[in-house]
């Protein structure tokens, strides 16, 4: 049954508390939600199975949460201040925390502004372009989501983000403030800074989110896993990435 936690702007997010065991707080990518990153490849399933609770939001804007239309509202602070709220909400104070491309951004940024909440993290779908990615892309996505799904589009990477929040039962005004609020590029001084196990996994034919292994670099305690053969929507149910994940979390 879905539960909500309320942020301190008042917005609700839904998520899922199962299992018994240490938590694992689990934040999706951009334009999917809790079932559609997590759930439907196995990833309760998997972590049930092992003996962890699960923990999954989906972030506003998407999914069951509420989906505001203001660009402001998708504040980064206040993204991370959601997975906070749930957190306090379930409640756990010290988690695995594991996110998925834009949950891995996240996943990030929490560890620099909230190190304390994470016991282990693992940042997937996150790789090179953690460093080359800027605001203008994000502006440039936003704009692909917000022409419609009849609108000619110059790049592949254009259209299947476009696809993607277009999707039945997707809100993709709200995708589109979501994709349209900056982000927030850690220095490489702040990344050594943070102290947390990191486990940074890619998939080896992943365009979107480059090789794995600059980022895990710059970790103090970073480990990159390349999954072969898969890309971006394929690593996520991928059983290698799993597996490397069981054995990171219980080390």
């Amino acid at each position: 049954m879905t539960q909500f936690a309320t942020a301190p702007d008042g917005v609700r997010i839904a998520y899922d508390d199962v299992g018994e065991g240490h938590a694992v707080v689990l934040i999706h990518g951009f334009g999917a939600n809790r079932l559609q990153n997590w759930r439907a490849p196995g990833w309760y399933d998997t972590l049930l199975g092992a003996g962890y609770r699960v923990i999954a939001l989906d972030c506003r804007g998407h999914g069951e949460s509420d989906k505001p239309h203001d660009v402001a509202a998708y504040d980064e602070k206040k993204m991370i201040g959601d997975v906070m709220a749930v957190m306090k909400a379930a409640p756990v104070g010290h988690a695995f925390i594991m996110g998925y491309s834009m949950g891995g951004y996240m996943t990030v940024r929490l560890l620099n502004t909230n190190p304390s909440l994470a016991r282990r993290a693992v940042v997937g779908g996150v790789g090179g372009v953690y460093f080359t990615r800027d605001n203008e892309w994000r502006v440039m996505i936003a704009d692909a989501i917000a022409a419609g799904p009849d609108a000619s589009l110059e790049s592949a990477e254009e259209r299947m983000f476009q696809a993607f929040a277009n999707q039945p039962g997707k809100d993709a005004v709200a995708l589109a403030a979501c994709m349209r609020a900056p982000r927030q590029v850690l220095t490489a001084a702040e990344l050594r800074a943070i102290k947390t196990p990191v486990l940074v996994v890619c998939g080896g034919e992943d365009q979107v989110s480059g090789p794995p292994e600059p980022l895990a670099e710059a970790f103090a305690h970073g480990r990159a896993v390349v999954i072969p053969k898969r890309d971006h929507m394929l690593t996520v149910g991928d059983k290698l990435y799993k597996k490397a994940v069981l054995e990171f979390l219980a080390e």
